[in-house]
């Protein structure tokens, strides 16, 4: 029986040590986990679409299981569009947060620049209670825009909104009583924030998609940052990494926060099964952005060099996964790693399915590897 499967519960696999220290989470150990946007677009296999209800029912076991299979994070990202089910990530966290022991939970993003950082500090620390001191805030502006009309936000001040929004959100992190005054929200004078989290600091991971104003400025606030890789190769990349640190250094942040890398794929026991099912899916849902971004449509020759150890994508067999996520730790030396499954639909035996060989298959020899690269650094 499968790990996770519906009937019958999932199969005894050893848990993680939930008591494990949290404050070691950034040493040798490198952490894998998911995230994802919680789609509704049909199947492209059947064209079946399945409702919200159901979906969301799938993504509570999907998160139950990568807690199981000793996965260390799961994300979920913010969306206002009807192909997306997920617009406020706390709820869907906290619901996960009850049946979960040890995995991480995060959104993934929040798009801080159209929301209101007071209610996303209350919506994370209460997470945080209901998880005993597993959530993380991953703030960014998002990849579409449909919030800021529907909030009420002009488009013209995109990029201010998110600065002075995050300006306050980390007040509030900082201090339980806050003054604070900005350009878009009314001001605050020595007001109370409740309730207050158990992990002080709540972490805030700032999301990059590839700007290198964005790296430096993270760096120079200290904060985790989540680089997006879903396009090209990734040594090209490496600059806003190096950006990052050397801001960091710069500050006098030491150490230096750590870096995740996200991206797409998905892992199957035939290489060839793995890029047949998600070829069609990720170019239904790629195309369809494409038309409103002006992209060309995506060809299979392009998914299959994706797929290569100097692509973006991570869609393969354990041993592919391995070793391309090695190959990217010599570039970026991050300390995280997160896949997307689901750019698009697929069926739910599928993606349980790769989330449970990536727990139980990639993440403990990727582990293990970096473990003995960072501790033969440290000894030279």
């Amino acid at each position: 029986m499968r790990v996770g499967s519906r009937k019958g519960g999932p199969s005894a696999l050893p848990l993680p040590d939930p008591t494990q220290d949290r404050r070691t989470r950034y040493g040798p150990r490198m952490e894998l986990g998911i995230y994802t946007f919680g789609e509704v677009t049909p199947d492209p296999h059947t064209g079946r679409m399945i409702s919200p209800a159901e979906r969301l029912r799938d993504l509570m076991e999907e998160m139950e299981l990568a807690d199981q299979v000793g996965l260390d994070v799961f994300g979920i990202g913010e969306h206002h569009r009807p192909e997306y089910v997920v617009s406020v990530p706390a709820v869907v966290l906290a619901a996960a947060a009850e049946r979960t022991k040890r995995i991480r939970l995060s959104s993934a993003v929040n798009v801080l620049g159209s929301d209101d950082p007071v209610r996303v500090f209350q919506q994370f620390a209460t997470l945080d209670l209901l998880s005993g001191g597993r959530a993380e805030i991953m703030a960014g502006r998002g990849s579409f825009i449909e919030s800021f009309p529907l909030f009420g936000y002009d488009l013209h001040d995109y990029d201010e909104l998110f600065a002075e929004k995050l300006d306050l959100l980390l007040r509030i992190r900082e201090s339980e009583r806050v003054t604070w005054s900005g350009r878009h929200r009314a001001p605050i004078e020595v007001r109370g924030v409740y309730p207050r989290p158990i992990q002080d600091p709540l972490p805030v991971w700032v999301a990059v998609g590839g700007t290198p104003e964005s790296a430096v400025r993270t760096g120079l606030l200290g904060l985790p940052m989540a680089l997006a890789i879903i396009g090209g190769q990734p040594e090209r990349f490496a600059p806003f990494a190096e950006l990052y640190r050397r801001a960091a250094r710069q500050a006098g942040h030491d150490p230096v926060p750590p870096l995740s890398i996200n991206s797409h794929g998905l892992i199957a026991d035939d290489s060839q099964v793995a890029a047949d099912t998600v070829f069609p899916a990720l170019k239904l849902t790629m195309d369809r952005i494409g038309k409103e971004r002006g992209w060309p449509p995506m060809s299979r020759e392009q998914f299959d060099t994706s797929r290569t150890l100097h692509g973006s994508n991570f869609v393969g067999s354990p041993p592919e996964i391995v070793e391309k996520i090695l190959f990217q730790h010599e570039i970026f030396h991050h300390d995280r790693f997160l896949v997307q499954f689901t750019v698009g639909s697929l069926p739910h035996t599928t993606v349980m399915r790769s989330i449970e060989l990536f727990g139980t298959q990639v993440a403990p020899m990727v582990r293990e590897e970096v473990a003995r690269r960072r501790a033969t650094a440290t000894v030279t």
